[in-house]
């Protein structure tokens, strides 16, 4: 049976696993799941329609499941999905989704919401992603696997930021953001590339020179180019460099946002760190 403190509310349609704990002063609605090892600390409130996966933690007074702050949300059946061996801290705030943007926000697996963040609704955020004290995501924000995002940093609605970007922190981020990329500045701009997480990821060499030679390839304005013919001479040239090919379909894609430039000196350097 779950470990339930005795000051703790959980409501018995809640479904938590016999290995769950819930600490003291803490709320559990009635359609929440609670997945093995997952303990709540205490003053936790998990509400909505919402899944924690195993082993997660979640420190006192944090909000997980809400509603959203959307004022167009009239509380359709939206859900919230927490990820496997995800730590969410204090005063950590994440809502659900909304009829709007598909009904599901979703954290991934191993993932660290630092004190005080903020998850709107709407997002999803990848695997092994570190969102620092807080930082605000605005909703239908993307972020992908492996991205660090620096404390203080507010990241605009409907941005994307690509796998294995590290964002400075106190940044204000209003595009996207490639793939391996540094960025950070109010309104941030790209600083270079994350060569010491791809390093640390185990990247090939032959991969980190390619990332680096198409960022430069990129952002080089040469004469009579524009990105989407820049865009192309990368896709082809390093067809075999599966980093590369992640950059090219990140700018492929359909996006709400534009793509976060980059200053003048990182595309000099292109090997910034």
């Amino acid at each position: 049976m779950p470990a339930i403190h005795p000051t703790a509310i959980v409501d018995p349609a809640a479904r938590l696993a016999d290995s769950a704990r819930v600490g003291p002063y803490c709320v559990v609605g009635p359609d929440v799941q609670l997945g093995e090892g997952v303990e709540l600390k205490s003053h936790v409130v998990v509400d909505g329609r919402t899944s924690v996966g195993d082993g997660s933690v979640i420190f006192p007074f944090a909000s997980v499941g809400m509603p959203p702050q959307d004022l167009k949300y009239k509380g359709e059946p939206s859900r919230l999905e927490i990820g496997r061996n995800v730590q969410i801290r204090e005063h950590v705030t994440v809502n659900p989704g909304t009829e709007g943007g598909g009904m599901l926000t979703k954290v991934g697996d191993n993932v660290l919401l630092a004190i005080g963040a903020h998850v709107a609704h709407d997002v999803h955020i990848g695997n092994h992603c570190i969102i620092m004290n807080h930082v605000l995501l605005g909703g239908h924000v993307v972020i992908e696997d492996y991205v660090v995002v620096g404390g203080g940093t507010a990241v605009h609605q409907f941005v994307r930021l690509g796998q294995h970007a590290m964002i400075g922190g106190a940044s204000g981020i209003e595009n996207d953001v490639i793939p391996f990329a540094t960025a950070f500045g109010n309104r941030a701009r790209l600083q270079g590339l994350n060569l010491v997480g791809m390093k640390r990821r185990g990247f090939k060499r032959e991969d980190i020179h390619a990332v680096r030679n198409a960022y430069k390839l990129l952002f080089s304005a040469a004469a009579g180019t524009v990105m989407a013919e820049r865009l192309e001479a990368v896709a082809a040239q390093y067809g075999t460099s599966q980093a590369v090919q992640d950059i090219v379909a990140f700018i492929r894609a359909d996006a709400s946002r534009s793509i976060c430039q980059p200053t003048a000196e990182s595309v000099a350097a292109g090997d910034a760190e």
